[in-house]
Formats: structure tokens, sequence, C-alpha cells
């Protein structure tokens, strides 16, 4: 875990040490701490405000580029850093004032790679003016839509009428235009965060609504060894 304040750590040390499958293995003030320590983890609970000048999307990217998931933990009232966090990749947003059942679901699904889809993750998607366009056609977006939501490629093409192959292809192209909107989907998982954030699958807690007009668009944790 990151936070350079004691009192959070030792709040989130307390709850998983009920937790069989969940281990606190370290803490520190910053990433370079951190990870200065050398333990393995798998996922980083991140404060979102740090007092040694680092923003929350470098902390993200860097903790990503180490291969470590993080879920930013914060009493929510810094917008903007959220959305920081948000466009780095993070897989999740969880507030302080989570139930503790709320926390732990959060560190799991995060720890088996998942996006963690919290209100508050939505929220910080939805009021972001930032994210570039991305046009898709039709076809492009029922392929989207079906393989983020855990659809194989085959299952994919089953569903559509075409090949896996094609599929494939289909895939490449969706991600060589969010990568050209500066938005990369190197994982099936950023392809699910895309979806969600330009509206092709719903966010948590509402139901689908129809296809947006996009002309117009503008520390650490370890799982116990089971």
């Amino acid at each position: 875990m990151v936070d350079d304040h004691p009192s959070p750590v030792w709040g989130i040390e307390r709850i998983l040490d009920r937790q069989p499958d969940l281990e606190l293995v370290c803490s520190a003030s910053t990433v370079g701490g951190l990870l200065a320590q050398g333990i393995a983890m798998d996922i980083v609970i991140l404060d979102l405000r740090l007092d040694d000048g680092t923003s929350p999307g470098e902390n993200v990217a860097r903790l990503t580029e180490e291969g470590i998931g993080t879920v930013v933990y914060t009493s929510g009232e810094h917008p903007v850093l959220l959305r920081s966090a948000a466009r780095a990749g993070t897989l999740g947003v969880v507030l302080k004032s989570a139930s503790e059942g709320e926390i732990v679901d959060a560190i799991r699904t995060a720890a088996s790679g998942h996006a963690v889809l919290t209100t508050e993750w939505a929220a910080a998607i939805d009021a972001d003016p930032d994210l570039a366009a991305v046009d898709l056609s039709p076809q492009l977006q029922r392929v989207l839509t079906l393989y983020a939501s855990g659809e194989t490629s085959a299952g994919v093409g089953a569903a559509l009428g075409v090949t896996a192959e094609t599929v494939n292809e289909y895939l490449k192209r969706i991600r060589q235009k969010y990568a050209a909107a500066g938005r990369p989907t190197r994982t099936k998982l950023d392809l699910f965060k895309r979806a969600v954030e330009d509206g092709w699958l719903p966010l948590p807690g509402r139901r689908p609504a129809p296809a947006p007009d996009r002309s117009s668009r503008r520390g650490g944790i370890g799982r116990t060894p089971e």
C-alpha cells in the first residue's frame, strides 16, 4: 500500500488480517519507496494524493510498467486527480468511506485482473472532457462489445456470422483506432474499459443506453497461495 499517512495503512492491515487469501505484504509513503523494497505483489492500494509531488497518473503508470495493478483509495474529493488515475489505467477507485466488504471485494477483483466497477471510477470517466473520440463502424462496435464482455474471438465470430480470423482482424483495427487517439488497448481489460468509457457498454449500476452520437463527442497487496 502507498500512503503517506499511517492510519489508512493500519486500517487496511486490520481488514486484511481477517482474509485468508489476502495479505498486506508491504507499505511505503511513495511508489518509489514501495518498489525499492523488492517485494512481489499483485495489487497496490494507492492513495490519490501524495506529498512527494507525484501525480496519480504518474504513479499508476509506473506501477503498471512493473506489472502491478492499482486500486486508488481516496476520499473522492478530487475529480481531476481521479481522472488522471483513470486515464493512466487504474483498475478502479474505492472510497475510504466504503464498507470493509466493498474494500475486500475491490481488492479481490483487481487481483484477478478485472476492473473494479464502482460508481466513483465510472464518474471519473464520465466527466472526463479529454477522452479523444474514436469512431467505430456498427460492425466494429458489435465486435468490441461482445469481445469486451467476455466472448472469445470464435464466440464473437459465431454471433456475427464471420470467422475467428475476421474477428481478430476487426480487433486489430479497433486497437489501431484507439492507439491513434492516444488511448491504447493492449489487453482485453483495456478493451473493456474503452467500451465503458465510450458508451458501448453500460456504466456500473446503469442500464444500457442507446449508442451515443460519436460525431459530436468531444500499497502492495499479495495473495496468499491457495
